[in-house]
């Protein structure tokens, strides 16, 4: 089991890990839906060994929690074939900034569900981030990369509440009694399956693919979606949802800096002012003590349930 002190750095560790995906995808070049199933695909056997250890030594899991992730995961096959998109528009390190307003979406939705009124914390963060958005996806100044600004913004904020709904329902089907890979296999299978899904009735799904994309998507599969996940996963049962959203915020920071590194898409000093923006907004939003922050803590439970 992991201890409270420790779930923060093991979030801070899965983020590290997670914030490499961008740039696998950009490196793959392949379409958003076949980057998306093979990410799950290659990750799930691996996944499903795991699962099996893990039960010899923690017992079975309850079916009701299994269904849980598994709903989970096809709000996360969402999240990804949205998220490819919008690394094709505007970039791999924007993309993961215009991604990743969880918090914001999470608050919100525990304002709708239980009407609890958003704080002024919350109020103030809001036009803040919008700037934000506007600046970061290179609809002020231009972008050195991508070729759909509006399209970016767009797909990103759709991520962002596909990852919200994710980051809610796998809080409610991860447990305390020691299991992760578990919750994180089920969760993988329904992101596979959501994810073929998606790409046939929507196109751009490709079986057949050469080997310089299949070893990026490999790299993709096993280190953030196996490894970083693992990590996550482990810590989300110790974390207030809003902190786990807070520190995986850490991920678009890392992103931009690995785009820049290895893909060479260096942003413009307008679009690292809009992320300063975005990051900083998120931020004030889901500080504690806080009003949204609780509201979200609590919304945690039910939304499982009826999600269930």
């Amino acid at each position: 089991m992991v201890g409270a002190e420790r779930a923060p750095v093991l979030a801070i560790a899965g983020a590290a890990c997670i914030s490499t995906s961008a740039v696998f995808i950009d490196l793959a070049n392949v379409g958003p839906a076949t980057a998306a199933f093979y990410r799950c695909a290659i990750a799930l056997p691996v996944l499903i060994v795991l699962a099996a250890l893990e039960r010899r030594r923690h017992g079975r899991r309850a079916l009701t929690m299994r269904g849980r992730a598994f709903i989970a995961g096809l709000a996360f096959a969402i999240d990804l074939v949205l998220w490819n998109h919008s690394i094709a528009d505007v970039g791999a390190g924007v993309a993961t900034v215009l991604g990743n307003l969880q918090v914001l979406f999470v608050a919100a939705a525990a304002w709708v569900i239980f009407k609890e009124r958003p704080s002024r914390r919350f109020t103030v963060s809001l036009p803040v981030v919008g700037v934000g958005v506007i600046l970061v996806a290179g609809l002020v100044g231009g972008s050195h990369f991508g070729h759909d600004p509006m399209g970016g913004i767009v797909y990103g904020v759709g991520t962002s509440i596909a990852y919200a709904a994710f980051l809610l329902v796998m809080k409610g089907a991860s447990t305390e009694d020691g299991h992760v890979a578990g919750p994180l296999a089920d969760a993988t299978a329904g992101a596979a399956l959501g994810t073929l899904a998606l790409g046939a009735m929507f196109g751009g799904l490709q079986f057949s693919i050469g080997s310089a994309s299949l070893f990026w998507l490999t790299l993709l599969a096993l280190l953030p979606q196996v490894v970083g996940w693992m990590l996550i996963t482990s810590s989300l049962p110790r974390l207030p949802s809003a902190l786990t959203s807070l520190l995986l915020l850490l991920q678009p920071a890392l992103a931009m800096l690995l785009a820049a590194a290895v893909l060479s898409q260096y942003p413009t000093a307008w679009q690292i002012i809009g992320a300063v923006l975005v990051c900083c907004g998120v931020l004030y939003a889901a500080r504690r003590p806080d009003a949204s922050a609780r509201a979200v803590e609590a919304s945690v439970p039910a939304l499982a349930e009826r999600a269930a």
